[in-house]
């Protein structure tokens, strides 16, 4: 009776799992075919031009994967780190100082090609994880808050950024950076508008997927961030699991950081990377924490920034409409994924299951 239970609350904990982020989606639409309809717009030939801006033509669906690369990147930062049950707030400062270092490496090589783009790789990945590691460090041996350590890094890193791209490396009287050498550069696919940089984003979700729910190590990891006391009650290395999170997940957006300069960027600028730590974060959420649907949701966020403005063009329709959805798909996710964790939901749920199959 108890482990049928069991099995029913679990198998009403994972349908609510997929059902809130679709509902928070589903919601998000209809306020906003709502604000379209006061407007005096139609919301159906919105939603149409919405999408052809986003997957009509083969440009654009390029475009829409190059934006959501970096979503993809700092998205499984933040996803790897709450598997752990800490917070990496700081994914945007551990984005930049991949490109940074990722820069300054490719700039001043004296070769190019392959073997420079696997070293601007890597030693950007590097130094993402050892920015991470800060954070990660003081909250185990001085039992400082994550949170608050790895914010105030994010805007060290950017501050640290426009002094590299006004001063020490400038180019001539533009404020950036030199650019990458072609050669160093990551080239499109298939002719459309993207590189190798999302190839590399998806691969590295599917390895975190694999890790997290196929290994032992990823299981202590995820037993980990679900109970830690418990976790170290049963002889696992919490603080090694805690320094390992951090440390991935700097890896992770370092390496995003590397790849978005050398397939998009080209150069250090004025808000470069701005605003994809905490985008990232959201992506997580939204995916409840799952390295897959973080990839899905960060796809589904590029296109509706790509197809707005599309939809903007064809129909009037403000692109800030398509920021009032991304924000309501926020708001209800993070508000459905609170209401599901709650105890007494929980219990309804299980109830209402094991009743079913009773």
């Amino acid at each position: 009776m108890e482990r049928t239970k069991a099995r029913g609350g679990i198998r009403g904990t994972k349908l609510l799992n997929v059902a809130v982020p679709v509902v928070s989606v589903l919601l998000a639409f209809v306020l906003g075919c709502l604000i379209m309809v006061i407007l005096g717009k139609n919301p159906f030939e919105a939603l149409q031009y919405l999408w052809v801006g986003a997957f009509g033509s083969l440009a654009n669906l390029g475009i829409t994967l190059n934006k959501a690369t970096p979503l993809i990147f700092t998205g499984l930062c933040a996803c790897f780190a709450y598997r752990c049950g800490v917070f990496n707030l700081g994914g945007e400062g551990q984005f930049l100082m991949g490109s940074i270092v990722c820069c300054v490496i490719a700039t001043k090589v004296p070769f190019t090609g392959l073997p420079a783009i696997l070293l601007c790789l890597v030693a950007g990945a590097v130094a993402g994880g050892l920015w991470a590691l800060i954070p990660g460090l003081l909250k185990i041996f001085r039992g400082q808050n994550e949170m608050i350590i790895s914010i105030m890094l994010n805007y060290v890193a950017t501050l640290f950024m426009g002094v590299i791209y006004t001063a020490w490396m400038r180019d001539g009287s533009v404020p950036q950076t030199v650019a990458v050498p072609k050669e160093t550069q990551l080239t499109r696919l298939f002719g459309m508008r993207f590189t190798a940089a999302f190839i590399i984003a998806v691969v590295v979700g599917l390895l975190i997927y694999y890790f997290l729910f196929y290994t032992s190590k990823g299981f202590q990891l995820r037993a980990v961030g679900y109970n830690m006391t418990a976790a170290q009650f049963n002889g696992f290395a919490v603080k090694r699991y805690i320094l390992m999170s951090f440390l991935i997940s700097g890896i992770i957006a370092g390496l995003g950081g590397s790849a978005e300069l050398l397939g998009t960027q080209y150069r250090l600028i004025n808000n470069f990377g701005n605003g994809y730590g905490f985008d990232g974060v959201s992506m997580a959420l939204i995916g409840q924490l799952h390295p897959l649907a973080t990839v899905v949701v960060a796809i589904f966020f590029a296109a509706l920034r790509t197809g707005s403005t599309t939809m903007q063009a064809a129909t009037g329709v403000p692109t800030s409409v398509s920021d009032i959805i991304q924000a309501l798909v926020i708001v209800f996710a993070v508000a459905g994924l609170a209401m599901v964790k709650l105890p007494q939901f929980q219990a309804a749920i299980q109830k209402r299951t094991t009743k079913k199959e009773g």
